[in-house]
């Protein structure tokens, strides 16, 4: 089962978690006080790029009658949606840029380059995702689409389609997200299905007959001879933005060390508690300067769960004081290569299609759904603090430790777990 327990799983005590809540205060006001000029040049920047390219594109899908420009105009198309989706319409709907009160670039205001609306998607995303991170029954993106990303999700014949399925989610990624949020819009407002001309289905309506309109007949009516190139065109792009957005996505939550909670847990959460599930519930992948960008810097994923509303450019220096806290209590700082982190993102897309009773691990010692039962019946091999350095040790210590005894019992991580938790049921 997932975690119940944040602090008996990350090994630490009240004040330990309190302590780094305070931290984590600190660093927000740090970096709210110093937000100024550099970062409004740095979102205005942005939006001229993005425009830039999307005109640039679409300049050479209406002259270009030979192969070569109308590549280039597709892959600066697919550039140009990427940006405003990730960088843009993400980072501005989390409110990030509006403490600039440019009406322009406000929260309240910008409408996205997307299917779905804004307005539904700040709902299910801002408000339930990121409240709710990974707390199981709550979180809806755990359970996306048909996608079963935890052991607490019971099984279901379904799933056994996960691996074709993911592939079906990815391609069609806006759509997926589009009809996801305006399904929880709906339930939200208690509105039924047979409530056809409510105000949820109009948004929803209106929202789709915009980009349709424009992506599939108004840009490619206006390139005239051109009409089926530039069809083709619009369709890889959003094609590719939909792909590059689904393994970005992936990479942030679903890898190994992305730990999964019950909303028992919820009920006497703190403040420190809350940055804590942010931050053992999400993961990074390592990225330079551009690939970043190209990312709406959610290469910084656990630091935009802790801080949503800061500013995206602001994620690197922030995410070297956040390490260095996670050195500080002995915390998993959980990252790796894009490749990597999404290889072990689809792993569990594979693996758990199958029923559990096929698989190894049991549901408290699975990469991808693990427990503070995972520590039961183990007697600690190491101290609460190091006596020498005065360092605490907490769960990357144990975590260590833990693996070490298994490997050292000589048995699979699965008949190790459930033997130990035999002897704990014997005493």
């Amino acid at each position: 089962m997932a975690v119940t327990d944040i602090k008996a799983f990350a090994h630490l005590t009240e004040a330990d978690v309190e302590a780094l809540g305070c931290e984590l205060d600190e660093l927000r006001r740090n970096i709210e006080q110093s937000l100024g000029q550099r970062d409004a040049d740095y979102i205005r920047r942005v939006i001229r790029v993005h425009r830039g390219l999307e005109v640039a594109a679409r300049l050479l899908l209406f002259a270009g009658r030979y192969r070569a420009p109308r590549l280039a105009g597709t892959a600066m198309l697919a550039a140009a949606k990427t940006i405003e989706m990730m960088e843009l319409g993400h980072n501005i709907s989390h409110g990030q840029w509006d403490w600039m009160n440019d009406p322009e670039i406000h929260s309240t205001s910008w409408e996205w380059d997307f299917l779905g609306p804004s307005a539904h998607w700040k709902r299910s995303h801002n408000y339930v995702h990121h409240t709710y991170t990974n707390v199981y029954g709550l979180d809806e993106d755990l359970s996306f689409a048909v996608l079963r990303m935890t052991r607490d999700e019971p099984w279901r014949p379904i799933h056994l389609m996960q691996p074709v399925l993911n592939v079906v989610v990815a391609a069609g990624f806006e759509l997926s997200i589009a009809v996801h949020d305006w399904a929880l819009e709906r339930r939200h407002l208690g509105i039924p299905r047979s409530r056809l001309r409510s105000k949820p289905n109009i948004e929803f309506a209106r929202k789709i007959a915009r980009q349709l309109g424009k992506d599939f007949l108004l840009f490619p009516a206006l390139s005239g001879r051109n009409f089926k190139y530039t069809l083709a065109a619009n369709a890889s792009a959003l094609l590719l933005r939909n792909l590059w957005a689904y393994m970005v996505i992936m990479c942030g939550h679903f890898p190994d060390g992305a730990e999964k909670f019950t909303a028992e847990h919820l009920e006497t959460e703190t403040h420190g508690e809350w940055y804590l599930r942010q931050l053992l519930g999400t993961t990074n992948f390592t990225a330079g300067p551009v690939l970043a960008f190209m990312s709406g810097n959610l290469s910084y994923q656990i630091e935009h769960h802790l801080f949503p509303d800061l500013p995206s450019n602001r994620y690197p220096e922030i995410a070297e004081r956040v390490h260095a806290l996670c050195d500080k209590y002995d915390l998993p700082y959980t990252t790796g290569s894009l490749p990597a982190q999404f290889w072990l993102a689809y792993r569990t897309v594979c693996k758990l299609a199958l029923p559990d009773r096929l698989l190894r691990r049991t549901s408290d010692d699975a990469a991808e759904t693990r427990s503070e039962r995972k520590f039961l019946g183990i007697r600690p091999t190491w101290q609460a603090t190091d006596p020498i350095t005065g360092a605490r040790r907490g769960l990357r210590t144990a975590l260590a430790a833990t693996d070490a005894s298994m490997r050292a019992a000589g048995h699979g991580r699965g008949r190790w777990f459930r033997a130990a938790m035999d002897r704990v049921g014997r005493r």
